[in-house]
């Protein structure tokens, strides 16, 4: 073939996804791979999909890549097109019927054999379709080019034991499967001499971990072990069911310095008749005790949640009791979503699908009360004085406005000032707050602290190293905490 080969990653879909495509990247580096120049838009010699299934037109959008696609292949001898994520799980060799010129389909339990399956496709000339029924090996194990220098993903379960009637993660991602607490620790240590400084435990169902190592408080002694490793400023963890938040998790939260005040936690509805067509194994009232328990031990906590509007056989008087805990709990951010079939789920065959006239009619309700609700929550931070992470990627406006961003302790999105001090992303500033919007903070006052840290000078020697060499396609900058509101096309899972 001669000279370097260059990849492409591309992803769709939830947290678990974008960690996954780190895995990718780093499996593709350490089999001689480089990155492709950023814009390539497919112009490498292999191109990755790492997919989601969890939006209705989710396989339009990928025949629809991949046809762009193929004529590019056709005039490229040697390119390469691989199919990876949770929509391959569940399609596996129809994705090579509807589009013959994919070389490889890979699933969610295997994503470590893509070097191998790139190789056996360009010998034998012909597709390698490998699905894995379970995890051969946890993916934490694998190599990673991670996409922030300052902070980081850190996986400490895969699969969901839950069977909600929306969703079809347990059927691709398969029962829980928990790392040993040892294992998670010691990556966190290694990422923070790297200088890695904030770190995001996920999961499918992140609080219910120690159910596969039988310790029911497994999760709230990991965020207390957490606080015990120097160097680390920062701790969250995404995304926690409301059937598995006990009162340790709470404490843990409380007690342990660099547990950030930030929670988010799935809601789905707020109706008991619609949880419990959903499968959800709780309900209003235990949903509102655990936010009034989180409030009176983390009184500055800024709560978000996801929720599902226009569910089958959901009535107005059900919408009513959604919108009466959306008042009730004043979160500081919410993710809606219209409803919208999964395929393989039981509530693609559910009677009483509602018309999207009325799915529509009552989103733009949600959305309006929700809007009111962040904007008047995020007044409450006028005045304030808060130490900020600055951010890399956050701010699209801030080149124009001569401004820098960075999160909040709670994950709040915080435009600032740019101070004559150099700062870098990673480092930490101390800013008081002068304005509220719904969905972000001003500073616009000087900073008034800069601290520098070993997380900038970790940024700072990554794009130093990286200005020396070729040029990098970002996935998108894992967001710490919340992200800000993604576009409904997204495909996000928001399924805990």
């Amino acid at each position: 073939m001669g000279g370097t080969r260059t990849y492409e990653v591309r992803t769709y879909g939830c947290q678990m996804n974008v960690h996954d495509s780190e895995r990718l990247s780093g499996l593709l580096e350490d089999a001689g791979y480089v990155r492709a120049p950023e814009g390539a838009d497919g112009d490498a010699d292999v191109v990755v999909f790492n997919t989601c299934a969890v939006r209705e037109n989710a396989d339009n959008k990928l025949y629809g890549n991949l046809g762009h696609l193929a004529p590019r292949k056709a005039q490229r001898p040697g390119m390469q097109i691989a199919v990876g994520g949770c929509l391959a799980q569940k399609d596996r060799d129809t994705i090579v019927k509807r589009a013959p010129w994919v070389d490889v389909v890979f699933g969610t339990h295997n994503i470590g054999k893509l070097p191998v399956l790139l190789e056996r496709a360009r010998v034998r000339e012909e597709a390698q379709v490998e699905i894995a029924e379970s995890l051969e090996a946890f993916p934490s194990t694998l190599p990673t080019r991670r996409e922030s220098a300052y902070a980081a993903w850190v996986s400490i379960s895969v699969g969901c034991n839950n069977t909600c009637t929306f969703c079809i993660v347990p059927a691709l991602r398969g029962k829980e499967k928990d790392r040993r607490p040892g294992d998670v620790l010691a990556e966190i240590e290694a990422l923070v001499a790297e200088g890695v400084s904030e770190i995001t435990l996920l999961g499918q169902n992140v609080n219910a971990y120690g159910s596969d190592i039988g310790d029911r408080e497994a999760f709230s002694k990991l965020l207390r072990a957490c606080g015990g490793i120097e160097g680390l400023e920062r701790v969250r963890f995404t995304s926690p069911h409301p059937r598995d938040f006990t009162d340790d998790v709470i404490a843990a939260m409380a007690e342990t310095p660099n547990v950030m005040p930030q929670l988010h936690m799935p809601l789905q509805s707020g109706s008991d008749t619609v949880l419990k067509a959903m499968r959800r194994s709780y309900r209003q009232e235990r949903y509102l005790g655990i936010i009034e328990k989180v409030r009176a031990a983390i009184p500055h906590a800024a709560i978000s949640t996801d929720i599902i509007v226009g569910f089958p056989g959901e009535t107005e008087e059900d919408f009513e009791q959604t919108l009466h805990v959306v008042r009730e709990a004043r979160f500081a951010q919410a993710f809606t979503f219209q409803y919208s079939k999964r395929p393989g789920t039981p509530a693609a065959e559910m009677d009483g699908q509602i018309p999207k006239k009325v799915v529509q009619e009552r989103y733009e309700r949600l959305v309006a009360l929700q809007e009111e609700i962040s904007w008047e929550e995020n007044k409450k931070q006028v005045g304030r004085t808060l130490e900020l992470m600055v951010a890399e990627g956050e701010g699209r406006k801030d080149g124009t406005t001569h401004r820098l961003s960075g999160r909040a302790p709670d994950s709040r999105l915080v435009h600032f000032t740019k101070p004559e001090q150099e700062v870098r992303p990673g480092d930490v500033v101390t800013v008081r707050i002068t304005y509220a919007a719904p969905h972000h903070l001003l500073a616009e006052g000087p900073v008034l602290d800069v601290r520098r840290t070993r997380a900038g000078d970790a940024w700072e020697k990554r794009n130093t190293a990286a200005a020396a060499g070729p040029a990098g396609v970002m996935l998108g900058l894992p967001k710490v905490g919340v992200p800000e509101p993604l576009p409904a096309v997204t495909g996000g899972c928001a399924v805990d």
